[in-house]
């Protein structure tokens, strides 16, 4: 048997969205290339009920959460809705359950809220930081262009991953964090003071890193998000190996 079937499997979220008045769950594309160049097996998860859920997970070897045209519905950080008019999905869920996490965007928004943190709705009105969001009515090559610096924090493990203390990122949103979860590690903030990636300080697992941009973009051509990509596989692969070595022996070849 190949190795390239022998893949962690990553449970990546969907989102609920209506399309001519029938619910969907789907996936960006983006997400599932970039897990797949993480060197792991996508598996896309709807909206499920927590014993559901519970199954999944046993099956899972690492958890990506994606952004989303929706935002955290406020009232999970006891706040009444600023704007109706932006889309919520109250039902996305954020469980890490000691699998190795990667986050992005809205999933690292997710995450901060879920750990117990809050964010601010419109980052773009608060006094002293600068407009997160994309230009209006452009095309994805500019809207996803990189827009500004993050200062990578020292001694954290993005630095560790990237070797750098300053790296370029796109931005693309328009809450951002407010207050940062208990037992969350700051790990990089925008020019303006903006929290931009953060980790778990003690991880049940060997990787659980958070960011607010969106390295899965063009992500093969920018060695900053490939990095981060292949040591969330690798976590992925040690996992798998420690807490599910019947199956991946069981996908071994007899003859090797």
């Amino acid at each position: 048997m190949s190795p390239s079937t022998n893949k962690p499997i990553v449970l990546v979220p969907a989102c609920n969205v209506l399309h001519n008045g029938h619910p969907f769950h789907i996936a960006g594309k983006k997400y599932l290339d970039a897990v797949r160049l993480a060197g792991c097996l996508p598996l896309v998860v709807p909206s499920s009920a927590l014993e559901d859920l519970e199954q999944l997970l046993q099956l899972a070897d690492g958890l990506f959460l994606t952004g989303s045209p929706s935002n955290v519905h406020p009232s999970h950080f006891d706040e009444a809705v600023y704007d109706p008019a932006l889309p919520l999905d109250p039902e996305r869920r954020a469980i890490a359950a000691g699998l190795p996490l990667f986050a992005v965007c809205r999933g690292f928004q997710e995450t901060n809220v879920a750990l117990g943190g809050s964010l601010h709705q419109a980052v773009q009105e608060q006094a002293g930081l600068h407009d997160h969001r994309a230009p209006d009515a452009q095309p994805n090559e500019i809207a996803y262009a990189d827009t500004h610096p993050v200062q990578v924090l020292p001694g954290g493990r993005m630095e560790a991953l990237i070797g750098h203390a300053q790296i370029q990122v796109n931005s693309l949103h328009g809450q951002g964090v407010k207050t940062l979860a208990p037992g969350l590690r700051i790990e990089a903030v925008a020019p303006d003071g903006l929290v931009e990636a953060f980790s778990v300080a003690t991880p049940s697992s060997g990787f659980a890193l958070c960011v607010q941009w969106h390295p899965e973009w063009q992500a093969a051509q920018n060695p900053h998000s490939m990095a981060l990509l292949q040591a969330f596989g690798q976590a992925c692969r040690d996992y798998r190996d420690q807490i599910h070595p019947l199956r991946h022996d069981s996908l071994r070849d007899p003859e090797t």
